[in-house]
């Protein structure tokens, strides 16, 4: 409880002090706010993009072409902790904010509370920092590109276990003015999955760094999408 409680107050005291105002009829709610930007890239990052207090994560781009609609994917394996982007490179190992190498191939690393404010059959663990909070997101760059961001992890038998909701026509660069859409539920839990747990297949929806379930990231599949915006908003108590 100590180690949940100290982890709040680390990440009241982030959002606190970087306050940005939404508004101006974007979609988003108002208050501080963490935010991150998930760049898409025509060629890969060769440079280490650990120890800093990036924003930004950059992933493969993919194309947006009718002609090869096969989206690129990279991972963006998730930790327990205050927001934070741990290592901002797609493209190569996945380092967490300690510098310890985890997931199971490259990718980005984003750090990131458990979601209280989303009910689950599998809850939060005690164990790991938690926080209520909302993450609202939209696609800006040249229109044209998508991407779509599924939550996923892998299962006591190694299996890819990934969520039955996504971010799907969210992160879709459309003309004209680009609008934030919630997508909380998506992003912080695993709806409508079926696992084995101890040799028993099991069904419900999983929040974000339950034991159930291991190795948690986001699958962002890329279909020419230059930059996705996410924001995420702490809950007022």
């Amino acid at each position: 409880m100590k180690k949940v409680l100290i982890g709040l107050a680390v990440l009241s005291m982030v959002c606190a002090a970087t306050p940005s105002w939404a508004g101006g009829g974007n979609g988003a709610p108002s208050g501080p706010h963490y935010n991150l930007n998930i760049i898409g890239v025509d060629n890969p990052k060769n440079s280490p993009m650990t120890a800093s207090n990036r924003h930004t994560i950059f992933v493969a781009l993919g194309t947006k072409k009718a002609a090869d609609p096969n989206p690129v994917e990279t991972d963006i394996w998730l930790t327990p902790g205050e927001f934070q982007v741990c290592d901002g490179n797609g493209f190569d190992a996945a380092y967490d904010c300690s510098g310890k190498l985890i997931g199971r191939g490259n990718g980005a690393v984003f750090q990131l509370p458990c979601n209280t404010a989303v009910p689950t059959d599998f809850t939060c663990d005690g164990s790991k920092a938690s926080a209520s909070y909302q993450v609202w997101g939209r696609a800006l760059g040249q229109p044209g590109g998508s991407a779509t961001i599924t939550t996923c992890a892998y299962d006591d038998l190694g299996a890819l276990i990934c969520s039955s909701e996504n971010t799907l026509n969210v992160f879709s660069r459309g003309k004209g003015k680009q609008t934030f859409q919630n997508v909380t539920s998506a992003l912080t839990t695993l709806q409508s999955v079926c696992f084995d747990l101890g040799g028993i297949v099991t069904c419900g929806s999983v929040s974000l760094f339950n034991s159930v379930l291991q190795d948690y990231f986001w699958q962002y599949d890329n279909n020419g999408l230059r930059l996705a915006q996410i924001r995420l908003y702490l809950n007022q108590q």
